[in-house]
């Protein structure tokens, strides 16, 4: 059983856009008298998910609880970046009842969960469990998941062929560390596209793990939190691609920041958000744009082609108004030029 006295963390991992900021935002929300506090790891440094989250603060999650760590990741910059910020939360009083951190979509979770074995926290926090989401329309595709058969044949013609891509590497990892998968978005994948997703979870999966669906991040916090999974004690139970490394790289991907005019018509800046993931496979885009005649920031999120927008917050008076995006790829599919010639060249025309 592990220390009831050291302070609990929750780990929320997950692919790009699979609804880990909608999840903490509901835990927030209905705290169910915990006192939260929360680590936000963005990759790029616009801090999206960290401006939502301080938005929801309550009296239980207020605004000073809540960190970010932008453009770097947490487990690579532990003595810098994760060990005083996780201090400094527990320093504050009165004291978090339980930490919640939410990686970026990138994220190998296992170096993670290494990081709490670092001397001056081992004995003062616990990792209560590691929370994969996994996107159930993306995942009944087939993106996340390599064809084993066809991998398999193709390397019994040639063993020095390896068909896995990095995002199957980072899907694998997260899930293989998880103790429990939310599988989010059910709505979109339908009954058979949620079946789907299921069998594809339990075929990587290196032991038989709880699956949740869940919708809007609406889940019940007694489900998540509490599992007293002592998860930094528990390492091999949870394989990685990586065991044996001593340090993992971010090579695979690459981000870059958009900087656009003020916008005359959102629909334009969907389109062409969306064009980036079908023309050049952008992966992920967030941030905010201005828009022409209104008060409030327009907050743009994108998975692929899947762009979600919405009027979040008026400008503050002393805030540029200006756009700004987050756009994520593999790092081969980074072609900056071509980036800004969808998104700035458009936007300019449009003026």
């Amino acid at each position: 059983m592990p220390n009831l006295e050291k302070l609990p963390v929750t780990v929320i991992t997950g692919f790009l856009g699979s609804g880990k900021t909608t999840l903490v935002r509901h835990l927030m929300q209905n705290p169910q008298g915990k006192r939260l506090a929360v680590v936000v790891n963005e990759f790029g440094d616009v801090g999206v998910d960290g401006d939502i989250l301080k938005s929801c603060a309550i009296p239980d999650c207020p605004a000073e609880n809540i960190m970010e760590l932008a453009n770097g990741c947490i487990c690579c910059t532990v003595a810098d970046d994760f060990i005083p910020t996780i201090e400094a939360l527990m320093a504050l009083e009165p004291r978090p009842d339980h930490i919640l951190i939410e990686t970026s979509g990138l994220a190998l979770p296992k170096p993670l969960l290494k990081a709490f074995d670092w001397p001056d926290i081992r004995s003062k926090i616990t990792v209560d469990g590691v929370i994969a989401l996994a996107d159930a329309e993306a995942v009944a595709a087939g993106r996340f998941a390599p064809n084993v058969a066809a991998v398999d044949a193709q390397r019994l013609a040639d063993d020095s062929i390896d068909h896995e891509t990095p995002l199957s590497e980072v899907f694998e990892d997260q899930i293989s560390c998880a103790d429990i998968i939310l599988l989010t978005k059910p709505d979109l994948a339908g009954a058979e596209g949620v079946a789907k997703a299921k069998e594809i979870i339990a075929a990587e999966a290196p032991r038989p793990l709880p699956v949740v669906e869940v919708a809007e991040g609406a889940v019940d916090v007694r489900v998540i939190l509490g599992l007293e999974a002592a998860a930094e004690d528990d390492m091999d139970a949870r394989p990685s691609h990586h065991d044996g490394h001593d340090d993992h790289e971010h090579d695979d991907f690459e981000s870059i920041i958009v900087e656009l005019p003020e916008q005359s018509d959102p629909a334009a800046l969907v389109a062409n958000i969306e064009r980036l993931a079908n023309e050049l496979n952008i992966l992920r885009v967030k941030g905010y744009a201005a828009v022409s005649g209104k008060p409030m920031r327009l907050l743009v999120q994108a998975v692929g082609a899947r762009v979600r927008h919405q009027y979040d917050r008026p400008w503050k008076a002393d805030e540029d108004r200006r756009s700004r995006l987050v756009v994520i790829a593999e790092h081969d599919d980074i072609n900056e030029a071509a980036i800004r010639d969808i998104l700035v060249g458009v936007a300019q025309a449009a003026e």
